[in-house]
C-alpha cells in the first residue's frame, strides 16, 4: 500500500480490517463509531440539502493518534447515518500531516469546510495552516488550500476553525496557543469566506479576570442562544478543582457578552459541559428548525487510551449521541434529541415503586442495551443508588452530590466521577455495550463514559437507604451500526 493515495490507503485498510472491528462484542449498536482505527473530534457538523452531515478525525491505520482524515457520515433523521465517501485526506503540501478539526457552512447553495492542516519537518517541528475545501453536492470536496497562516505571537499550536456568520458578516474563532505558551480563543473576520482578517484575542489565559487557565484552548466555538453569547472550548492543562477538571482535559463554556466590533468578551467562569469520563471536543450546528445541535467526542486523551479492550479488534472511540442544548436557570442544558425515539422497541413500565432500605430488581429490566428513565415522585432518603452491570449511579442527599463509579480499564479496582447536584428529579440514561450517556434533572447535568463491564453482566438493580418511589420506563434500542 506505500505507494496508493492516501484515500486508496484508508478504503484498503477498511476492506482488510473491518471484519475483525466489526466482531468486538463491545462494538456500539446505535453510536457513530470508526469502521476501524481511531475516531476522535467531530467536525463540520451542519444541516446542508435536507440533510444533517457529521464528519470526524479520523486515523484509518491503528488506535493511536496519526495522520488524520475526515471521516463522514449523513443522515436524513439523526438517528440512521450513511456512509458517505472519505471527505479529506493528508494529500497536499499544506496538510501532508493531518487534515485536523475544523467546521462548515452553508453559502450559495455550497458546501464550505474550514479545516486545519498540519505540517512536520524532518525534525518534527509543526507549521499549522487554516484550510478550505468547497464541495456543490455534500460529497466531493475541492480543496482550495491555505487561508490563513499563523499570525505573530502564537506558536504552530493554532488550529479548530469554527466560521459562523452574524449581521451579513462572516466570522471564525480559532483555538491557540499564544508564545507564552497560554491558551487563547482568536478572532478573525471576512466579508466573503476566502479573505480573512485578524481581529485579536476574543479571551483565554490571564484575559477577562482569568488566571492561569491551560496551555492551550482547543475546539471553539461561538454561538448565542437567547440573550446569551455562549463560548465552547476545551482547555489543555487544567488542574484538578474537587469535583472539577478531573480528566486529563476538558470541555465546558464560558457565558457573556461578545464585542465584534473592538473584540472583546466579557464573560463569568468556565462551567463544564460533562461530568463524566470520556466527553471532549465538542461541536455545534443549528438545523431548520432552529435547534441549536451538539454532537461530542465519546474518548478523551487519556494516557491509557489503548487499554480499550476495543483497540484488541483495531477500532477505538465513537461520537456521543445527538444532544439539543438550551438556555435555562442560567445554564446550558443537554438533552437527547428526540428522533432517538423511533429506535425504542419492547417497553416495560412501573408505576410508583417503592423502595425502602433495601436492594431491588424488576423483571425485564435488564440487557446490554436499552433506555431507562426513572421519575422520582417522593423522596424521603439519604442515598439511592442504580447498578448497571458493574457501574453504579449514586445521588447522596447528605452531600448533594451525584456520582458514576466505573471499572478501571485495566481492571484494577474502580474510579469515580462527581457532580454537586442539590435534587434529584428524574434520570434518563442510554447503556450502548460499552457506553452509558446519563441525563439528570431534564439535561441539567450530563455523565458519559465508556464502560468496559463483562459482556454477560446485564443486571440493573435499585438500592435506597431510606424510602424513595418513582414511576421507571424501559426500552430495548434497536441496532443501527455494525
Amino acid at each position: 500500500m506505500k505507494h496508493l493515495h492516501p484515500i486508496k490507503k484508508a478504503l484498503q485498510q477498511i476492506k482488510e480490517k473491518q471484519d475483525i472491528a466489526q466482531s468486538d462484542p463491545h462494538r456500539l449498536h446505535f453510536h457513530i463509531m470508526p469502521p476501524v482505527g481511531l475516531l476522535n473530534d467531530p467536525n463540520g457538523f451542519v444541516f446542508y440539502q435536507g440533510h444533517y452531515h457529521i464528519f470526524y478525525q479520523w486515523n484509518p491505520f491503528a488506535t493511536t493518534h496519526g495522520q488524520k482524515y475526515w471521516g463522514h457520515r449523513i443522515s436524513s433523521d439523526l438517528v440512521h447515518w450513511e456512509e458517505a465517501p472519505i471527505a479529506l485526506a493528508p494529500d497536499e503540501w499544506f496538510d501532508k500531516d493531518g487534515c485536523y478539526s475544523g467546521s462548515a457552512i452553508v453559502h450559495n447553495e455550497k458546501l464550505y469546510i474550514f479545516y486545519t492542516g498540519n505540517v512536520k519537518d524532518h525534525d518534527g517541528n509543526r507549521a499549522s495552516y487554516q484550510c478550505l475545501a468547497v464541495s456543490d453536492d455534500g460529497l466531493h470536496f475541492d480543496k482550495k488550500g491555505p487561508i490563513i497562516e499563523v499570525p505573530k505571537g502564537y506558536t504552530a499550536h493554532f488550529r479548530d476553525p469554527k466560521v459562523f456568520s452574524k449581521d451579513g458578516r462572516w466570522f471564525m474563532v480559532i483555538g491557540a496557543q499564544n508564545t507564552q505558551e497560554q491558551g487563547e480563543v482568536v478572532l478573525y473576520s471576512s466579508p466573503d469566506l476566502e479573505n480573512w482578517f485578524y481581529r485579536g484575542p476574543l479571551t483565554g489565559a490571564h484575559r477577562n479576570e482569568l488566571d492561569n487557565f491551560g496551555y492551550m484552548w482547543e475546539c471553539p466555538d461561538l454561538f448565542r442562544i437567547k440573550d446569551q453569547d455562549i463560548l465552547i472550548v476545551s482547555p489543555q492543562g487544567l488542574e484538578a478543582k474537587g469535583y472539577k477538571f478531573n480528566n486529563i482535559y476538558q470541555s465546558g463554556y464560558f457565558t457573556g457578552q461578545v464585542d465584534y466590533e473592538s473584540p472583546a468578551y466579557q464573560h463569568g467562569s468556565f462551567e463544564e459541559l460533562d461530568r463524566g469520563f470520556d466527553f471532549y471536543a465538542p461541536q455545534t450546528t443549528v438545523d431548520e428548525s432552529g435547534r441549536r445541535l451538539l454532537f461530542g467526542w465519546m474518548g478523551n486523551a487519556e494516557v491509557g487510551e489503548t487499554q480499550h479492550p476495543t483497540a484488541e479488534y483495531g477500532w477505538i472511540h465513537a461520537l456521543t449521541l445527538p444532544r439539543t442544548l438550551q438556555w435555562k436557570k442560567g445554564k446550558l442544558f443537554q438533552t437527547p434529541v428526540k428522533e432517538l425515539a423511533v429506535l425504542r422497541k419492547n417497553e416495560v413500565v412501573y408505576e410508583n415503586i417503592t423502595i425502602i432500605n433495601q436492594h431491588k430488581q424488576f423483571n425485564e429490566v435488564a440487557g446490554k442495551v436499552f433506555e431507562l428513565q426513572i421519575t422520582v415522585t417522593d423522596w424521603s432518603t439519604n442515598i439511592f443508588s442504580l447498578t448497571i452491570g458493574e457501574s453504579t449511579l449514586r445521588f447522596n442527599q447528605n452531600s448533594s452530590t451525584f456520582s458514576l463509579e466505573r471499572k478501571c480499564f485495566n481492571n484494577q479496582g474502580t474510579e469515580s466521577r462527581h457532580c454537586h447536584l442539590d435534587k434529584l428529579e428524574n434520570i434518563q440514561l442510554f447503556k450502548d455495550t460499552s457506553s452509558l450517556e446519563v441525563f439528570i434533572n431534564n439535561g441539567e447535568e450530563v455523565f458519559t463514559s465508556r464502560i468496559f463491564d463483562d459482556t454477560n453482566e446485564q443486571a440493573v438493580s435499585f438500592q435506597a437507604d431510606g424510602q424513595v418511589t418513582f414511576n421507571l420506563q424501559k426500552w430495548d434500542l434497536e441496532k443501527i451500526f455494525n
